[in-house]
């Protein structure tokens, strides 16, 4: 299945690029970059290691761009991305 901003949060984001638009760490905010790692709680876009639950993305996808509550990201990648596989829940 292509990734669209419908599925987006159910796909692999190891390799999009990725800006933080909003973080409670207003220090964060600004930082762009391609997403090189994911755990649980983070997302690691270059050297930064930005936690998902207080951060809100905007994801570059073929042509689109779409903002991602990180709320909704959190959980093992691999859980995430089985979720879609069960009917997104």
């Amino acid at each position: 299945m292509d990734i669209s901003p419908n599925n987006l949060i159910f796909h692999e984001l190891i390799g999009l690029f990725a800006e933080v638009s909003d973080s409670t760490n207003s220090s964060l905010v600004g930082i762009k970059g391609k997403v090189v790692d994911e755990t649980r709680n983070l997302l690691v876009i270059g050297d930064k290691k930005i936690p998902k639950a207080y951060s809100t993305f905007i994801f570059s996808i073929p042509n689109n761009k779409v903002k991602v509550d990180g709320k909704l990201l959190v959980s093992r990648p691999e859980d995430r991305i089985k979720r879609r596989l069960r009917g997104g829940k």
